[in-house]
C-alpha cells in the first residue's frame, strides 16, 4: 500500500510540476513577445524620425544588428535593405504590414519559419514621401526557447523529481503509519481515520462473532474429547492417505501401544496389519472383522468418511467382545446344566409314574416308588426355586426398599432352620455373634446366610463342625461361615461361584445340591454391595466370609 500511495503522488507531483511549467513558460513567452513588439513599434517610430529628417543618409554607419530595417516605396520596390541589396530583392507590395502602413500609416505582422523555428515580427510606418519605413526583429519559438534553455530546465526538473520523491515519500509513510499501528484485538480503541470507522465497526462486529464460534467450537471439541475419551469402544479416525487423526485411549490400549499414536500412517508398513487389511476393503463400503488374542476377543468395524460424495478418510470403531462371548458361552452352558438337571428328575418321576400306571408295582412297592416321586419332585422345585432367585437377582426384581435388621438374629434364624438337617447329616452347628444392625434388603442377607449354612453342613463329615460368627470390625460386619468338611481344592476355587459348578460331582447328586447355592450367595452380597471372600483346604475344611459395610445402605 506504501507503494501505491508513493506512486500516486509522485505521479501526482510530476504531473503538477510540467502542468506548472508550461503554463509559466506559456505566460513568460507572451508577455517577452508584447514587450518585444511595443519595443519594435518604438524603435520603428524613432528610425522612420530619422529617415524623415536625414534620408537615406541616416543610415550610412548606422549599426542593425539587433534589427533589419527595409525601405520601400510606394510601390512595393525595395529601397534600401540592411542586410541585402535591395535592387535584387522582389517586390514587398504584397506584405501585410506594407499594405497595413499604406492603408493606416502602421501596420505589423507576424510570420513563422517553420524550419528554422523562428519567428519574425515586422513593424511598418508611413513616411511622409509615401515610402515605408520597415523594421524587422527574429525571435525563437517556444519549442526553439525550451531547446536553448534546456540546462536550467533540467536542474528544475531534477530539483523537483528530488523533492517530489522526498515529499512522497513522507506523505506515503505519513498516511500508512495510522494504519500500521492499528489494533485490530482492539478496534474500538483505534483513532485516525474518520473514513475507516465503518471498517472498525464491522471488525469489531467480526470479532464478536469470531469469540462466539470459537467459544462454541471449543465447547463442542471439549464434549467430542470427553466423550470419546470416556468410550469403552476404541475409536480411530484415519486420513484418506492413511494417516491416523484421532485416537482415544480405549483404541490404545486394544492396539497395545504405549506411545502417541497420530499422525502414524497405517497402511505403511507392517505396524496395524487388522488395520491395514480393515481399510484395504473398507475402501467400497463399511466392512467388520473378529480378532481374537486370547483371552479377548474384539470386533473390528470400518467404514469410509464421505463429503460431498468424496471419500475424505475412514472411521474404526473397536469393541471389546470377549464379556459379550463369555456371557453368551454362559448362557449356553448354563441352558444344558437347567435342561440336564431337569431331565433326570423329569425322568425319575416319569419313570415311577410309568410304572405304577401299568401296574407293575408290588402293592408293598408302592409307598417307595411314590417316595421317589415326591422326592424328585421337590428337587425339581428346589431347582426351579433357585433358578427364579437367580434370575430375579441378575434383574434386580424384587429388591425391597430397604430396611434396618439385624445380622444375627438372621444367622440364628438359619441356624435353626437347618437344624434338623444337620442332626441327620450328624453335624454339629455353633453360633457365636453379637448385635450388628444394617440397613437394606433382609431377604438377600438371610439367602446369603442360608446358602452358606446349607452348604456347610451338605459337604462336611458325620461328626464335623460348622461354626457360624457376626462380628462388627470398624465400619465393616463381617459374616463367617467354617465348616469342617471336604474342602475345596486350590484348581476349582476360582470357579465355585459360577452357575451348576460342582467341585464333586457325585456328592453334589447324593446330598441333593442344585449348583446355583453359591452363585445365588455372590450375586446377592454384589447387589448389597458386600463382597465374599474363601478361604479353603482340601481336608481340612472352608471358611466363607462375607464383609458388609456399615452405614451404608445394603
Amino acid at each position: 500500500m506504501t507503494k501505491r500511495i508513493f506512486r500516486a503522488v509522485f505521479s501526482v507531483a510530476l504531473c503538477v510540476f510540467f502542468v506548472t511549467l508550461s503554463i509559466i513558460m506559456v505566460a513568460l513567452y507572451d508577455n517577452f513577445s508584447e514587450d518585444r513588439k511595443k519595443q519594435l513599434k518604438v524603435q520603428s517610430y524613432l528610425a522612420a524620425q530619422g529617415v524623415e529628417s536625414l534620408g537615406l543618409d541616416y543610415f550610412s554607419g548606422l549599426e542593425t544588428d539587433d534589427f533589419r530595417i527595409t525601405l520601400v516605396d510606394g510601390e512595393g520596390n525595395v529601397l534600401f535593405d540592411s542586410k541585402s541589396d535591395g535592387a535584387a530583392m522582389e517586390n514587398h507590395l504584397d506584405r501585410e504590414e506594407i499594405q497595413e502602413a499604406l492603408e493606416t500609416g502602421y501596420g505589423e505582422s507576424t510570420r513563422y519559419s517553420d524550419t528554422m523555428l523562428e519567428k519574425q515580427y515586422y513593424a511598418a510606418v508611413l513616411l511622409s514621401d509615401g515610402s515605408v519605413l520597415r523594421l524587422s526583429d527574429t525571435q525563437l519559438t517556444i519549442w526553439s526557447l525550451l531547446l536553448r534553455m534546456y540546462s536550467p530546465i533540467l536542474l528544475v526538473f531534477v530539483i523537483a523529481v528530488v523533492l517530489s520523491v522526498l515529499l512522497s515519500y513522507t506523505a506515503a509513510k505519513q498516511a500508512v503509519n495510522p494504519l500500521n499501528t492499528l489494533d485490530f484485538d482492539h478496534p474500538e480503541e483505534n483513532a485516525g481515520y474518520e473514513e475507516l470507522t465503518p471498517l472498525f465497526k464491522r471488525l469489531l462486529a467480526q470479532q464478536a462473532q469470531l469469540k462466539r464460534q470459537e467459544g462454541e467450537l471449543k465447547r463442542q471439541r471439549d464434549e467430542f474429547a470427553a466423550t470419546v475419551g470416556s468410550m469403552k469402544e476404541g475409536l480411530v479416525l484415519v486420513g484418506e492417505e492413511g494417516t491416523i487423526l484421532s485416537v482415544n485411549r480405549s483404541a490404545e490400549r486394544i492396539l497395545k501401544s504405549d506411545c502417541n499414536l497420530i499422525g502414524e500412517n497405517v497402511l505403511s508398513g507392517g505396524k496395524f496389519p487388522v488395520l491395514k487389511e480393515l481399510l484395504s476393503r473398507c475402501k467400497e463400503g463399511a466392512v467388520e472383522q473378529l480378532v481374537k488374542e486370547e483371552p479377548f476377543e474384539f470386533e473390528f468395524r470400518a467404514s469410509p468418511v464421505l463429503s460431498d460424495g468424496k471419500r475424505i478418510g475412514f472411521v474404526i470403531l473397536m469393541f471389546d467382545v470377549t464379556e459379550k462371548e463369555q456371557a453368551e458361552q454362559m448362557r449356553r452352558e448354563f441352558t444344558a446344566n437347567v435342561s440336564h438337571e431337569l431331565k433326570t428328575p423329569l425322568h425319575s418321576i416319569s419313570g415311577c409314574a410309568e410304572l405304577l400306571a401299568n401296574g407293575m408295582v408290588k402293592r408293598e412297592d408302592v409307598e417307595q416308588f411314590a417316595a421317589q416321586i415326591y422326592t424328585e419332585s421337590k428337587r425339581m422345585i428346589r431347582l426351579v426355586e433357585d433358578i427364579i432367585k437367580l434370575s430375579s437377582l441378575d434383574e434386580g426384581i424384587g429388591e425391597s426398599a430397604g430396611e434396618t435388621f439385624d445380622l444375627s438374629e438372621l444367622a440364628e434364624q438359619a441356624v435353626h432352620s437347618l437344624s434338623q438337617e444337620a442332626q441327620r447329616a450328624g453335624v454339629e452347628v455353633r453360633f457365636e455373634g453379637e448385635r450388628a444392625e444394617l440397613f437394606g434388603d433382609a431377604s438377600l442377607a438371610g439367602l446369603i446366610v442360608f446358602n452358606l449354612l446349607d452348604n456347610a453342613v451338605k459337604y462336611n463329615r458325620p461328626g464335623g463342625t460348622v461354626r457360624v460368627g457376626v462380628k462388627k470390625e470398624g465400619t465393616q460386619v463381617i459374616l463367617r461361615v467354617a465348616d469342617t468338611g471336604i474342602g475345596i481344592p486350590k484348581e476349582h476355587q476360582a470357579r465355585i461361584f459360577e452357575r451348576f459348578y460342582r467341585v464333586d460331582k457325585s456328592r453334589s447328586k447324593e446330598v441333593g445340591g442344585t449348583g446355583l447355592g453359591l452363585s445365588i450367595v455372590k450375586h446377592a452380597a454384589k447387589n448389597l454391595g458386600a463382597t465374599v471372600e474363601v478361604e479353603s483346604e482340601e481336608g481340612v475344611g472352608t471358611k466363607m466370609i462375607v464383609r458388609f459395610i456399615q452405614g451404608e445402605k445394603v
